[in-house]
């Protein structure tokens, strides 16, 4: 059986294959290269789900990176186990054909408890005292130690939020990439996996922060294609084949859609106050959208207004269209985990969480890199409040208090 390195060099698209990037422009030259209809919704979870199962959310159950729990009435996003993933993987296949294939899963999403041979994924630590401790979860549990050592730290911070992508006190804008493509590496080196999964996510950043289309985006372009170079060479000289993906290209927006709060002041949301902010109560809610990107699973718990929650969002500016029952069917998304109905919308719009209406009463959480507290993605988090001063200085004081022992936001 031959070995292969899948590198997924998240957010590539052909249009930024050129001059900054001449390994990647070499390599496409020579090798046979296609183009991909992209997963719906073009997300994380989803299109790697798509590539591992070979099916569709119908069938594997990711209808986005979180969707909203029925029998918990909870929204939950970036959840880990691999369990959540209702479809066999292709290692499992390959697996039951050969016995002595093997696989190392590193940083693909869904990484716990997935029966790869190897896995790496981030998860920080949280003691009971509230703190939290950036850290990653490996199998088996000696991996991480190892890598550690050879590697130092895994640069969380870089992985996402305001430092990543860009530089800092916490690393160099691809420093989480290169960790990752190190760990690869060593993985290579000391087990030789039939198959190597490397997620490469340094392009994502700013492509989302600064849009495709953004001059500063070409040193991005250059970073990556060193990292897939390097890669490239290293596993050509183990006899490597390497195969390089995408999960989905990212275009220019410039316009959020509010879904949320649309329906508040329609009286759809049922809201709770909690020292004095605001959080939506979703299971006592008569509609609400969980927010992923460029799709909103629009959960309508009271059926009778399900044809007036269609044609309000269909009226809203920045939606293309709206999918219904009968639609999910066709586009892959009949599960009990999608929504009522499902919000696309149109290329230069995005959609929000936000449910809130005065600034002032948004929860704690809305202004914090919290991907697993929001009902909804937050690109948001790429960036600093522009509003607080001295913002980074802030950070690394909060940084020193919290490796004292202190807590806070």
């Amino acid at each position: 059986m031959n070995r292969i390195a899948v590198l997924n060099v998240v957010g590539l698209s052909d249009r930024h294959i050129g001059p900054h990037t001449p390994r990647l422009f070499a390599l496409r030259q020579r090798w046979h290269h296609a183009s991909i209809d992209p997963a719906l919704p073009a997300v994380t979870c989803t299109a790697q789900s798509d590539y591992l199962t070979g099916r569709r959310p119908s069938e594997h159950g990711i209808v986005a990176n979180g969707w909203y729990d029925r029998s918990l009435s909870e929204v939950h996003f970036w959840k880990q186990s691999n369990h959540l993933v209702q479809a066999p993987k292709i290692w499992d296949e390959l697996k039951a054909r050969d016995p002595r294939f093997t696989c190392a899963k590193m940083f693909w999403w869904y990484n716990m408890y997935s029966g790869a041979d190897w896995s790496v994924t981030p998860r920080p630590m949280y003691p009971a005292d509230g703190r939290k401790f950036f850290d990653v979860y490996t199998w088996p549990y000696d991996l991480r130690p190892a890598l550690k050592k050879a590697l130092g730290d895994f640069p969380f911070a870089t992985f996402w939020g305001p430092a990543a992508g860009v530089k800092s006190p916490q690393g160099a804008p691809d420093a989480a990439t290169r960790w990752i493509a190190g760990s690869a590496k060593w993985i290579e080196k000391k087990h030789s996996p039939t198959l190597n999964l490397v997620y490469l996510p340094h392009l994502d950043y700013n492509l989302q922060r600064l849009g495709p289309q953004h001059p500063a985006v070409a040193d991005d372009l250059r970073r990556i294609d060193a990292i897939v170079g390097d890669l490239l060479d290293f596993f050509a000289a183990r006899g490597v084949r390497p195969i390089l993906l995408s999960e989905y290209g990212i275009t220019p927006v410039s316009r959020p859609v509010h879904l949320n709060r649309i329906f508040r002041e329609r009286g759809w949301i049922t809201i709770k106050e909690e020292l004095g902010l605001e959080l939506p109560d979703i299971g006592n809610s008569k509609a609400f959208a969980v927010a992923d990107h460029q799709v909103a699973h629009i959960v309508v718990n009271d059926p009778s207004i399900e044809d007036k929650v269609r044609e309000v969002v269909l009226e809203t500016p920045g939606v293309a269209e709206v999918y219904g029952p009968a639609d999910k069917h066709i586009l892959g998304l009949d599960h009990s985990r999608s929504g009522d109905l499902i919000a696309v919308a149109q290329e230069d719009s995005w959609f929000t969480y936000y449910h809130w209406l005065d600034e002032a009463k948004a929860p704690d959480f809305a202004r914090c890199v919290d991907i697993h507290r929001k009902p909804g993605y937050d690109p948001v988090e790429l960036f600093l409040d522009p509003a607080i001063p001295s913002a980074k200085l802030k950070i690394l004081g909060r940084l020193l208090q919290k490796k004292l022992g202190f807590r806070m936001l």
